[in-house]
């Protein structure tokens, strides 16, 4: 059976889409790339790829293989990171994911005081959905994240330790026009542009029977640093977590609305990790001050 070489090189060319990039990327002649190629092709029994003249294109056993290599490959780097840790925390890697909102504010705390603790250890995070994230989980590209989990519950692949929630708060910049207005209702705001993450389905629900709209967002962006900026440039509104906006609106950098007082919308964040797998010592110490962080957080 082929190697974790051939398929390094395997997944290589299938990115560069051409052998000579490919090549220079995993420091191999273009004739020694090929050969590997071929030794995995013979070694898997058909063939993975469609050979052009500028560009190679991937077979539907090419896809297929890259799906695994991938895994693999990323199994393999978190079993030599997980080795590497065992001892101490001088070096190794840690894969984490973020949700956007989570990416906002507890992860970086929780990020900057593992960094300054475990200097020697590489981080790679990701921010994306949560159903990306779970994928990702699942592939072993990523050894846990912190993200909404409503949509995960009972999901027996997963362990999750739910975080506390805090309050859906809609928000402007100052000198909004709204501000000037005396109560304001989800139908005050038809006039402007709503924008935010990708909503799970229970928010989503919730504030598409307040507004009337089956599709309530506008903007739909999973960087939050971007909906606050647009927002903070525009009469455009976006609705968050407290926890996330809390500083900029103690700042005077954004301003409050009212309306989603009442809508009992709420962030449900958790930190997921395999049900199957034990953590890393680099996950566990995270996953250790992402709880601490949660916890330090002034309740309102």
């Amino acid at each position: 059976m082929n190697d974790l070489r051939q398929l390094r090189h395997f997944v290589a060319l299938a990115e560069y889409g051409h052998f000579a990039r490919a090549a220079e990327a995993v420091n191999l002649s273009q004739p020694a790339l090929s050969r590997s190629i071929q030794a995995l092709e013979a070694s898997l029994g058909c063939s993975l790829l469609d050979r052009g003249p500028r560009q190679i294109s991937l077979t539907a056993h090419g896809r297929l293989v890259l799906e695994h290599a991938r895994r693999l490959l990323d199994g393999g780097r978190a079993l030599r990171s997980a080795v590497t840790q065992l001892d101490n925390l001088d070096s190794g890697e840690l894969r984490l994911g973020a949700g956007p909102y989570p990416a906002a504010r507890l992860v970086p705390r929780a990020l900057g005081r593992f960094a300054s603790s475990h200097p020697g250890v590489q981080v790679q995070l990701s921010i994306e959905n949560w159903h990306s994230l779970r994928q990702r989980l699942l592939d072993d590209a990523i050894e846990l994240f912190v993200a909404d989990v409503r949509e995960f519950e009972g999901d027996p692949q997963l362990d999750i330790i739910p975080l506390r929630r805090h309050a859906g708060t809609l928000f402007c910049r100052p000198g909004h026009p709204l501000l000037e207005r005396g109560p304001l209702a989800l139908a005050d705001l038809a006039d402007y542009a709503l924008a935010g993450t990708q909503l799970p389905v229970e928010v989503a629900r919730a504030i598409g029977e307040l507004s009337g709209s089956a599709k309530p967002l506008g903007i739909e962006c999973d960087n939050f640093m971007v909906l606050k900026a647009v927002v903070a440039e525009s009469d455009v509104i976006s609705m968050a977590p407290w926890d996330v906006v809390a500083e900029d609106v103690a700042s005077g950098r954004l301003a409050v609305l009212d309306p989603l007082r009442n809508t009992r919308t709420s962030s449900a964040y958790g930190v997921v990790s395999r049900a199957t797998r034990s953590l890393s010592p680099a996950a566990r110490a995270m996953r250790d001050l992402l709880l601490e962080e949660d916890r330090e957080f002034p309740a309102v």
